[in-house]
């Protein structure tokens, strides 16, 4: 996805986020409604990304409380627009979701509410954000000791995907690496080992997404499996192996059986292998993100930057 990088978490070193940043300092920032943002952390978090140039923030919530809570942090209460609604998480969201199926604004962003009060508003009929497809997480990580950015999904919204589930969590990855400027995305889905073993349903339901693949249901990316962490990651493990594989060895995405797999490689990729990331949940007509009250400004900024190149791919590229 990128040029290779020394040590992604130096300030002083090449990220290889650095040429996605540029491309999308590049672009117009996308109006984003920020979505119930009740808490200093929240707040402080839309003027951070609006301070970054790639998104336009749109506050949804109590005008009242939300000024109020602005100035006691000392945070300027004029800088944005603000769509007032009842002092009510799901409303703000409802409300939200309804700007994003208007095009009043192009990607949504969560503030202070539970994710699952976020998400619902998203997913239901009444916001007219539905694709046809299902909607999924996806982690972009830079690591330093892997010469390109990885994605990983699904670790943070579908706890234990079908076959046809993760048929589309793959094609949301596909479109997600395109929207980053990877040409033919390889997917590698994960398993415990390489060989289809009817006892490890994860091992067949890989098989058959290669096979998918190979036919055209899931478009413009090749992928493989099931494939072991080693062996997705490493070519000489592969080699060693004797496992001849077109991802193997540099995939663009890793697809996970399973939430618990996803969230553990996820947190042992940021707290013991230093990965810088961003985030983005995609599938639905819009970029939605799915920020935390622990994530890194860093962090943030790389997700908004994520969500401006995936929001200019949908309106101008996609296809």
């Amino acid at each position: 996805m990128a040029a290779t990088a020394t040590d992604p978490r130096s300030d002083a070193m090449t990220s290889l986020f650095d040429p996605l940043r540029e491309r999308a300092s590049g672009l117009k920032p996308i109006r984003t409604a920020v979505v119930y943002p009740m808490s200093p952390s929240a707040l402080a978090g839309a003027h951070e990304a609006a301070g970054s140039g790639y998104i336009e923030p749109v506050l949804v919530g109590p005008h009242g409380p939300m000024t109020a809570l602005m100035q006691r942090h000392g945070l300027p209460a004029d800088r944005f627009e603000i769509v007032d609604t009842h002092d009510d998480a799901r409303e703000a969201a409802r409300r939200a979701a309804l700007l994003a199926r208007d095009r009043a604004v192009a990607a949504l962003m969560k503030g202070s509410l539970h994710t699952d009060q976020y998400m619902a508003a998203i997913v239901a009929h009444e916001a007219g954000l539905h694709t046809g497809r299902r909607a999924s997480h996806v982690f972009v990580l830079a690591f330093a000791s892997y010469p390109k950015l990885l994605a990983l999904t699904d670790a943070a919204v579908n706890i234990a995907p079908t076959l046809s589930e993760k048929a589309e969590i793959a094609q949301n990855a596909i479109d997600l690496c395109r929207a980053l400027g990877v040409g033919t995305p390889r997917v590698a889905a994960l398993a415990a080992v390489e060989e289809v073993n009817p006892a490890m349903p994860a091992t067949v339901e890989a098989a058959a997404l290669a096979k998918m693949a190979d036919r055209g249901q899931i478009r413009h990316g090749i992928v493989d499996g099931p494939l072991a962490f080693d062996v997705a990651i490493s070519a000489q493990a592969a080699q060693v192996k004797g496992l001849v594989s077109p991802v193997a060895g540099e995939p663009d995405a890793l697809l996970v059986p399973d939430i618990e797999c996803g969230n553990a490689l996820y947190k042992m990729a940021a707290h013991l292998a230093g990965a810088e990331l961003g985030g983005l949940v995609v599938g639905a007509s819009v970029p939605v993100l799915l920020t935390s009250r622990a994530d890194s400004v860093q962090t943030r900024i790389n997700s908004c930057v994520l969500a401006s190149l995936y929001a200019h791919w949908l309106a101008h590229e996609a296809r």
